[in-house]
């Protein structure tokens, strides 16, 4: 009887472990352990630099409006690039920054932006205008871009991005975040530098991806989100029954045609 009974405990406790899952692979940061509280890694460097192509809006101002006035643009409809707009409440003019990375201001004319940031552009208005200004203003905005978010998300799409700071988790919260499908520890993000298309892999386990260089998203990147095992699994799975039935259907079509002519004979 004790013996059956030790076989009886040794069992479920077997059942009991082996349900537990050693391993949450849905989690984020999983090296974070257990741990309540602490500083999570920080990048730097995420201030994105303007390329061609780029929607810009810049206000030149000073504690005399009339002094300014001349390097603006007349004010238009509110609609950003692309879009219409019914709205009546105008707002200064954009400038697009043509492929050779310049645009042209009124008074001040052509000014190379390609590489720089906001803050940069601002600075060389401000150095352009001091002149004949005194302590002039210069308000510079990115009016926003488009990344895209592919793979194994809830809703995938090309994402609008009206923030200079925009992360990985931004774009992956703005698709719907990642399905039960999606791989964690392997997310690609592609951008163009240099002219070429580069990618880089990051781990949404680990926390050291708020450190990398891809974390803080710019102009046409594309994230995608490559599919676990599971999904790869069941994919061929799905596709062996597919070809399977699709086997069996011709089989069967086949012995019916040929049933059909042997019936057709017996009966001459």
């Amino acid at each position: 009887m004790r013996f059956k009974n030790f076989i009886i405990i040794a069992a479920l406790t077997l059942a009991l472990t082996g349900c537990k899952t050693t391993d949450n692979t849905l989690s984020y940061f999983r090296n974070l352990g257990d741990s309540e509280s602490g500083v999570m890694p920080q990048g730097t460097g995420y201030e994105i630099k303007i390329v061609p192509e780029d929607e810009l809006s810049i206000l030149v101002s000073s504690s005399v409006p009339e002094a300014t006035a001349m390097f603006n643009q007349p004010q238009a409809n509110t609609a950003r690039r692309g879009e219409m707009s019914t709205q009546i409440n105008p707002r200064l003019q954009t400038y697009i920054v043509n492929k050779d990375g310049d645009i042209v201001m009124p008074v001040i004319g052509r000014l190379n932006v390609a590489g720089k940031t906001t803050r940069e552009i601002e600075q060389m208005i401000v150095s352009r205008v001091s002149p004949t200004v005194n302590d002039p203003f210069v308000r510079v905005e990115l009016i926003g871009f488009y990344i895209n978010v592919m793979g194994e998300v809830k809703n995938p799409h090309r994402v609008y991005v009206n923030s200079e700071r925009f992360t990985l988790l931004d774009a992956l919260s703005a698709a719907g975040d990642l399905t039960e499908f999606g791989e964690r520890s392997n997310v690609m993000v592609i951008r163009e530098e240099n002219g070429q298309q580069v990618y880089h892999r990051l781990n949404l386990a680990d926390t050291n991806i708020f450190s990398s260089p891809y974390f803080y998203l710019k102009q046409n990147d594309v994230i995608y989100v490559e599919p676990n095992q599971i999904r790869i699994d069941n994919s061929k799975y799905n596709q062996n029954n597919a070809y399977k039935l699709t086997v069996i259907s011709t089989v069967v079509s086949a012995a019916s045609v040929i049933a059909s002519l042997i019936i057709a004979v017996a009966v001459k």
